[in-house]
């Protein structure tokens, strides 16, 4: 993929971009939890993959916790998404997890299953 070439960031590879979701509370030769295929375009994969690390982190926030904690927390038990395909404009959880952290969440931004090419059936 060209980074350059904006018909290759936009549109996908045969059989769509894919999503790998990992698991941190895995040993690291397990930490793979699934890869999501067939988003038509990069913006769908990489807003799927953004909802998804904002719901898991959202899952690790508790009453009290301030923003280091909830990242200590999804770095231990959290699940990660990125979309590996697409470098450098794809999604990596890594690169937001903080500002994530520090920002609660609107239900939208979170709402990872309507973006779900496998609701498309």
């Amino acid at each position: 993929m060209n980074p350059d070439d904006p018909v290759t960031t936009l549109f996908a590879p045969p059989g769509g971009f894919r999503v790998r979701i990992t698991d941190h509370s895995a040993p690291p030769d397990d930490a793979l939890v699934e890869e999501i295929t067939g988003f038509p375009t990069l913006a769908h994969a990489n807003e799927f993959a953004r909802r998804y690390v904002r719901a898991s982190i959202e899952s690790c926030r508790a009453p009290g916790l301030d923003a280091e904690d909830v990242l200590t927390a999804w770095l231990r038990f959290g699940e990660d998404a990125t979309v590996p395909d697409a470098e450098p404009q794809g999604f990596h959880g890594a690169d937001v997890a903080s500002l994530f952290a520090s920002e609660p969440a609107a239900a939208e931004a979170c709402n990872w299953r309507a973006l779900d090419p496998r609701n498309d059936d």
